[in-house]
């Protein structure tokens, strides 16, 4: 991996020493200082000047879109769109006009359409580029930098200089061909998944780095998980069920289920996984709580209550879904063969164990699909919201119920999902640790 250090202050310089290369901004700094003799790229974006070149440069100046000038300097031409990506024949177009030595695209990215166009662009560009896609989804542009066939990459020190850079420090310690894994959903900024994956990184000392990927559709997802060499993914809420229509095989699990939110990539073919089973059932035996012989409300017609389902039923519960989507509950019971109750219409008094899978607490707002005013002392309650103290488990605890933690939950079906990508077990304690 060939890493360009971009620096913001002249500070930064001292810890850049372990790059291949310094990119000095003219935007955010008004000299170029001494780089120690380490090839350096100028970058100008308030227009081209000479003048501030030291005496005898022979490193690269980026000017932008600019007209490049005749000095007998390497030159680089870059185009941004912090907009979003264009489609990967327009990207190759511009790029290839450039008259430049290097030719830089930067776009931003929405989705993965978007990254797939990226990939698709790097294959029939003729010129010596450096192809990049900003914000969490462009990430792992940084550091597939063979796969895009980009020149170089980009890391920095000190303060980020472009929206999804890592640090120079991560990127040398993770190398290009290190295992990727990361989490799709869409939102997804408060997911404790990623903090949670790095430890289990660092405990198992596998190079790896699990990415965020928001986005809102899943369109060429399977091609952005080959083109990428990404190794898995987590999927989370709108996604579960959708993802199945891009994967090649199911787990028995997951297809019992009819939601998957661990994909495995193995040389090309995408299995889809349910590990929330077994989230599920880890969560309540850290908690000491009996499943076999209760009875079992899940609000929640998607794809945590399809697992939450399962995972009752295979202990021995006798399971009621509720939840505000008609539609999704017709399903759920014809798909497997549970009772279910319309909205705001069950009683909390006729079951043992209250389960919310929605995401009201953490992504959303609103009534539970059941009066909890009538939780009680005798109630064991179960939300698979985590990372902050729901309206469930506030009014939980004021009941005295027992609750079993979506913390727990979390941890459980994220270990057995980096068991699946590295075959390594026992992360359960480091991850939930970090939580």
């Amino acid at each position: 991996m060939r890493i360009c250090a971009s620096v913001g202050r002249a500070a930064d310089l001292a810890c850049a020493s372990d790059a291949d290369m310094i990119e000095i901004r003219l935007d955010l700094l008004d000299h170029v200082p001494d780089t120690g003799g380490m090839e350096t790229v100028v970058t100008f974006r308030n227009g081209f000047d000479a003048s501030l070149l030291p005496k005898g440069f022979n490193g690269y100046v980026d000017v932008g879109e600019e007209a490049l000038p005749d000095i007998g300097i390497r030159t680089i031409s870059s185009h941004h769109d912090f907009g979003g990506t264009p489609s990967s024949a327009e990207i190759v177009a511009r790029l290839d006009r450039m008259e430049s030595d290097i030719a830089k695209g930067a776009y931003f990215v929405r989705d993965f359409r978007d990254l797939a166009g990226i990939l698709e662009a790097s294959g029939p560009l003729k010129k010596e580029h450096v192809l990049l896609g900003m914000g969490p989804m462009g990430t792992i542009t940084r550091i597939r930098q063979s796969t895009l066939g980009n020149n170089f990459t980009f890391a920095h020190v000190g303060e980020p200089t472009a929206p999804g850079q890592l640090s120079l420090e991560e990127m040398r310690a993770l190398g290009e061909n290190c295992m990727i894994t990361g989490i799709v959903g869409y939102p997804i900024d408060r997911s404790m998944s990623p903090a949670m994956h790095a430890a289990a990184y660092k405990e198992s000392r596998i190079r790896g780095k699990y990415l965020v990927f928001p986005s809102p559709s899943l369109d060429l997802i399977e091609e952005c998980i080959r083109g990428y060499d990404i190794r898995g993914l987590n999927i989370t809420i709108p996604h579960k069920t959708a993802v199945i229509g891009h994967l090649d095989r199911l787990s028995g699990d997951a297809e019992e289920v009819g939601a998957v939110n661990t994909v495995v990539n193995d040389s090309g073919v995408l299995r889809g996984h349910n590990t929330d089973i077994d989230g599920v059932i880890g969560a309540f035996e850290e908690a000491d709580c009996e499943i076999e012989g209760m009875t079992v409300l899940i609000m929640g017609s998607g794809g945590g209550a399809r697992a939450c389902a399962a995972a009752m039923m295979r202990e021995g519960a006798e399971v009621t879904v509720t939840g505000r989507n008609p539609e999704s509950l017709s399903k759920i019971a014809s798909d497997m063969d549970v009772t279910t109750v319309r909205n705001r219409t069950a009683n909390v008094g006729d079951y043992d164990i209250i389960a919310n899978t929605t995401p009201i607490g953490m992504y959303a707002e609103g009534e539970y699909p059941a009066d909890i005013r009538h939780l009680s002392d005798r109630h064991i309650v179960f939300d698979m919201v985590y990372g902050v103290r729901t309206g469930l488990v506030d009014t939980a605890m004021s009941k005295g119920c027992r609750i079993v933690a979506g913390e727990d939950m979390l941890a459980v079906q994220g270990a057995r999902s980096f068991e699946l990508w590295t075959g390594r077990s026992e992360m359960f304690r480091a991850m939930r640790d970090e939580l």
